[in-house]
């Protein structure tokens, strides 16, 4: 299994961290151990559910337990996942965030499953190679996010989740066809005025939207007009699709490398990494996805998404007066591609479906 990094060093490898492990034997035979606990290797078991879906479970789970009990459990967890102790965190509310999903990871460290997932397809046209990134998310640590792009929208989906949003959920969403032209450095700083650059696209994008649905009335309208006229010509068709695909591209036709920007962020935006970017390439507006706790009452809520490098990409959540920064997982995962731009489409879907 591959772990983020500690909070907040969302530029430092992955780690690494065996969960079972499986011995082949002779005659097609095989044993399997469960790597969990502090223990030692012990009995477990694997199943084969379906294609690209297999569970494992620990026989001997006394091994998972500790002699101190639950706290030196939570304690040691607390040392190894986050690379801190108790007494470091004074946040009350990042101990509770923290030691809720302790509560809820332990409650599966005896059977676990496993889905295949694939890593998104590239297109020359794409802003920057698609694949997984290691993203801040305030008081929750380090999650991971898959980047993919579809045609005017690039998506962010949590691989990793929270009590808030779990894995699977779209957490951000980046609308390529509405690029932001951010203030001078000085006014960047006021939070006042890049919340009103961003709430006028915000609206602008709502009015379009309502305008795209006012058209696909008429255009359905007009197709029941022909359908019941024999000599009428089919509207739209083949001209239709072409204005789509250059509307998806839009955003293609720009320079994809323009000059560096300066970049800081406004007062009162709360960002785990101090160490972000100084300058970016381009923003787009985007919108991000939040919750309560459980995954109540969900909302997109509008946001910046801020392109710095090939490798790294921040997003600014109005609302929250928070920043996320992310950076490239440079891990190399064998056999990973998706078979096709359908297949991995299905497989985003199935995903966030399992997360609902």
């Amino acid at each position: 299994m591959y772990l983020p990094p500690h909070d907040p060093h969302v530029d430092d490898p992955m780690r690494f961290k065996p969960l079972f492990r499986i011995h082949l034997m002779e005659r097609k035979s095989a044993t399997v151990e469960c790597m969990y606990g502090h223990k030692g290797p012990h009995n477990g078991h694997i199943q084969i559910v379906k294609k690209d879906e297999f569970s494992t479970k620990c026989n001997q789970t006394d091994h998972h337990r500790m002699s101190g009990g639950r706290q030196e459990e939570f304690r040691t967890w607390l040392r190894e996942e986050w690379g801190r102790t108790l007494e470091d965190i004074f946040h009350e509310h990042m101990q509770e965030l923290i030691l809720m999903k302790f509560i809820y990871t332990s409650q599966y460290d005896n059977c676990l499953t496993y889905r295949r997932i694939y890593l998104p397809p590239s297109s020359p046209d794409d802003l920057i190679k698609p694949g997984l990134f290691k993203g801040t998310y305030g008081s929750h640590g380090l999650e991971i996010v898959m980047l993919s792009f579809h045609g005017r929208k690039a998506k962010g989906t949590k691989i990793t989740g929270d009590p808030n949003i779990p894995a699977g959920q779209q957490t951000v969403e980046i609308d390529l066809a509405h690029p932001l032209q951010l203030p001078d450095i000085e006014n960047l700083r006021d939070f006042s005025e890049l919340s009103r650059i961003v709430l006028e696209v915000q609206e602008q994008v709502r009015r379009e939207e309502q305008e795209e649905e006012q058209q696909q009335g008429e255009d359905e309208d007009r197709s029941q007009q022909a359908a019941s006229s024999p000599a009428a010509q089919p509207q739209g068709g083949e001209g239709a699709e072409v204005e789509e695909t250059a509307a998806g591209a839009e955003w293609a036709t720009q320079d994809k490398t323009p000059a560096s920007q300066p970049f800081v962020l406004p007062m009162g935006v709360i960002s785990r990494n101090e160490d972000y970017p100084r300058a970016c390439r381009i923003c787009f507006y985007g919108t991000g996805l939040i919750a309560g706790h459980g995954f109540t009452s969900p909302e997109r809520t509008p946001g910046v998404f801020v392109l710095f490098d090939d490798d790294r990409f921040g997003f600014i959540w109005l609302e929250l007066k928070s920043f996320s920064l992310y950076s490239r997982i440079k891990v190399s995962f064998q056999n990973a591609e998706a078979p096709s731009r359908e297949a991995f489409d299905e497989m985003l879907k199935n995903i966030q479906s399992l997360a609902t």
